[in-house]
């Protein structure tokens, strides 16, 4: 895991403790660009469990294996379209940068238009396509 007092690999410049470890930890993201920016930080944290518990049970993998030759390390979001604390639905943008093992100078990144819905309260990650 992070330390609470490091930035958060999600770009917003806060403390990972004031940004998304709350949401690791928990607490609902209001919105589903925040749903969105935790779930990168999940995977530059390599917490699958997060990844899984905010993915829709629809779409829900039985399981998440994490590939520890990736280092996630840079979020980029291009636009979001509702996804709003009083919406139902929304979609997030993005470009998650990444790189390979130390001394392997793999270098790559994953653009995706994801879509998300709230449902009893909770924003879920239901998929997504590859930009």
């Amino acid at each position: 895991m992070l330390d609470d007092d490091a930035r958060c690999p999600c770009g917003t410049g806060e403390t990972y403790g004031a940004c998304c470890g709350r949401f690791h930890a928990g607490r609902p993201a209001p919105t589903a660009e925040l749903l969105m920016r935790s779930r990168f930080s999940a995977f530059a944290a390599g917490d699958a469990a997060h990844l899984l518990a905010t993915w829709h049970p629809g779409t829900r993998p039985a399981a998440l294996e994490l590939d520890p030759g990736r280092r996630w390390y840079r979020l980029d979001v291009h636009g979001t379209a509702a996804g709003g604390p009083f919406d139902d639905e929304g979609w997030v943008d993005f470009t998650g940068h990444w790189r390979g093992a130390p001394g392997t100078g793999q270098r790559g990144a994953q653009r995706e238009s994801s879509r998300f819905v709230r449902e009893d309260g909770r924003w879920y990650y239901v998929d997504g396509v590859p930009g």
